[in-house]
């Protein structure tokens, strides 16, 4: 943030508002679907103005904390992928178990590498998208922290090559036919299963142990693989 032009209690308030927002992200303080309240009622909630909260917004914006939407509002995360074109084109010819292999292939080197990377402040960032996850009581929301937190260890890799071929499958993987199997293999067993997964991959991440983390990845990667094949197979039996 510039602040060579802003009075000294207006960088104080904006500062205090991002830290402040980090909280709401944090506690899990927002709706399900990720949205934030608005710059009116941060300003209200915050007590500062709205020129401080849009900084304070614009910083976490930078930091790949938060993103926004024009008319839509500000979201938990990354912004789609703007490419998202090219997924609805091989979407069609691939199915879920296709979108496991790629994830194989990337996911796990993604995780070695943010263990590489990721800050003590990335790993509390972590470790509060999988407490969403694993406290999500729908699908719709499941997926969404499940998401956001995949996509914040393929961004804390710092290798803009996987991040693109990541992006790309994760584009692919929120096409209906991939949702509906995968909501198939959310038992409320598993979802603590896959919970425990994410705590070894973010542990690994946070002991910066590249080996442990990409292994704890494949392992979480591989579970789901194999619920999925099982799933499969029980529908064609029927």
């Amino acid at each position: 943030m510039d602040t060579r032009h802003v009075p000294a209690s207006e960088t104080d308030n904006a500062s205090a508002a991002r830290d402040r927002i980090r909280d709401l992200i944090r506690a899990g303080a927002i709706e399900a679907d990720g949205k934030l309240p608005t710059e009116r009622e941060l300003c209200a909630r915050f007590g500062v103005s709205r020129r401080a909260v849009r900084r304070a917004l614009d910083a976490l914006e930078a930091e790949g904390l938060v993103w926004r939407r024009q008319g839509k509002g500000t979201f938990v995360g990354e912004p789609p992928d703007p490419g998202g074109h090219l997924a609805a084109m091989i979407a069609p010819d691939t199915d879920p178990l296709s979108v496991m292999e790629a994830r194989l292939a990337l996911e796990p080197e993604l995780a070695a590498l943010a263990a590489r990377r990721a800050t003590a402040e990335d790993v509390a960032r972590l470790r509060a998208l999988a407490e969403r996850t694993a406290q999500a009581t729908d699908a719709d929301a499941a997926e969404l922290w499940d998401g956001s937190l995949h996509r914040m260890i393929a961004r804390l890799a710092g290798n803009p090559i996987l991040r693109a071929a990541f992006t790309l499958v994760n584009e692919v993987r929120h096409q209906q036919r991939w949702q509906t199997e995968r909501q198939q293999a959310r038992s409320p067993e598993l979802v603590a299963e896959y919970g425990r997964q994410h705590g070894r991959i973010i542990d690994a991440i946070d002991d910066r142990d590249e080996a442990a983390a990409r292994e704890a990845m494949r392992a979480h990667l591989d579970a789901l693989k194999q619920n999925l094949e099982r799933i499969r197979h029980r529908e064609m039996a029927r």
